[in-house]
């Protein structure tokens, strides 16, 4: 597909994250200090609320855009998404419904500069589940904690996960404090506590469920992929001391529920139906309820940044792209349903670290400094094997068409230092 022409002048740039063929959903805050829906079109932000209560648009027969979140849209379904966008699609284009285009009136009460608008969560995290699905990162994983890249037995077989916290998600640009936990040292009989000293980032992307299930009834990876609203950019801060005193046999805990960062915009899956790219081979054949009917993964190209406070500019410390991942998020998502599991709207799925076979690739600092016995060295001059106070890490997205891409936004968080330990 090439690039959808707007009357949006700003929409038309190659270089713009947010041409016509994106329209990812928000929320952002109004000049009268609501928070409404929106869409990113260019370097403006579209009110739907003020676009559904002039009438120009519809979706049910009561409001969903005048909330500060998109689940109702969400809850309303595929039929509905497609709708929308292809109305949107029309308002925007530049040969086409000039009901917008021809009213300035409307247009000033209806658009915003995006670089002004502050964006909020766009949606209530009803349940969140992080998974374990690049084979690159399980690989490294293994070699740096058990010494060999051997795969664990089950992990050709089936998409392996944990449920994690909606509480700690939050939106791109809230600062995350330091955790305090139990870490123990490997020549210590005893653990201890206070802050974490190996805090790290894990690069992946975020699935954003739209439509639910049914407690007991299965979906098939197909209909997993018909309920996926769209895809944020997602950072699961992890401390790895207080998960490698923690996590057997059960897995992590309180090293992951201090905060999981995900991106502003939520890039729907129809935008993105374009860059559809195949899983990996199959080592081992999958059982036959997690064969996929089309293409599940996305040709989405990833890079993290990492800043010390006060410096003057951010160092790249690696690039990957999604499509690394061995699961889709469709098979992640028939997986969790599987066992009669209810999914909810508004249910995030992370896809796992993603990191690709080479070392420029790699999605989390413990693999860029192989457990801190390589350190890498910034542009900027200062050394890092994990994250610093003062840190501020950005994860972007992009899929790159014919003159134009489909952009993320940002996914950024600052750390702050840990509270002074309050227990002796």
């Amino acid at each position: 597909m090439t690039l959808l022409k707007s009357w949006v002048e700003s929409a038309n740039s190659p270089e713009t994250q947010f041409p016509l063929n994106n329209l990812p959903y928000g929320v952002f805050v109004t000049a009268d200090d609501e928070a409404h829906c929106c869409v990113a079109i260019g370097d403006m932000v579209l009110d739907l609320a003020v676009l559904e209560d002039d009438g120009v648009i519809s979706v049910t027969d009561e409001p969903v855009f005048d909330l500060p979140f998109l689940n109702e849209f969400m809850d309303a379904g595929k039929p509905a998404w497609d709708a929308l966008r292809a109305r949107l699609i029309d308002l925007l284009s530049a040969d086409g419904d000039d009901t917008l285009r021809g009213d300035k009136e409307l247009q000033s009460v209806a658009m915003a500069p995006r670089v002004d608008a502050a964006m909020e969560m766009p949606f209530v995290v009803a349940e969140y589940t992080d998974f374990y699905a690049g084979m690159q990162h399980a690989k490294n994983m293994g070699s740096i904690l058990r010494g060999s890249p051997d795969l664990p037995a089950n992990w050709l077989h089936i998409p392996i996960g944990y449920n994690g916290r909606a509480s700690s998600v939050v939106v791109s640009g809230t600062e995350i404090r330091r955790p305090l936990g139990q870490t123990k040292a490997p020549d210590a009989e005893v653990p201890s506590f206070g802050p974490s000293k190996r805090l790290d980032i894990e690069l992946e992307l975020g699935a954003v469920v739209g439509t639910g299930s049914t407690l007991g009834q299965p979906v098939s990876v197909a209909q997993a992929d018909e309920m996926i609203f769209g895809y944020v950019l997602l950072n699961d801060w992890s401390a790895r001391d207080i998960q490698g005193w923690e996590y057997q046999p059960l897995g992590p805990f309180q090293g992951k529920a201090f905060g999981t960062t995900i991106s502003p915009w939520v890039v729907t899956a129809a935008a993105l139906e374009p860059f559809r790219t195949a899983t990996p081979p199959r080592e081992k054949e999958l059982l036959p309820y997690l064969n996929e009917e089309k293409p599940g993964l996305y040709d989405i190209s990833l890079s993290v940044t990492m800043q010390p406070e006060g410096a003057d500019r951010a160092t790249t410390l690696t690039q990957t792209n999604y499509s690394r991942m061995y699961y889709s998020a469709a098979q992640q998502l028939c997986h969790h349903s599987i066992g009669g599991c209810a999914m909810n709207s508004g249910d995030l799925l992370g896809s796992g670290t993603i990191s690709g076979p080479d070392p420029s690739e790699f999605g989390s600092l413990l693999e860029l400094s192989w457990a801190g016995k390589k350190p890498f060295t910034l542009d900027t001059g200062e050394t890092r094997s994990f994250i610093e106070d003062g840190d501020t890490l950005t994860l972007k997205g992009e899929a790159r068409g014919d003159g134009y891409k489909i952009g993320f936004g940002e996914c950024a968080g600052k750390i702050l230092p840990a509270l002074e330990t309050p227990f002796k």
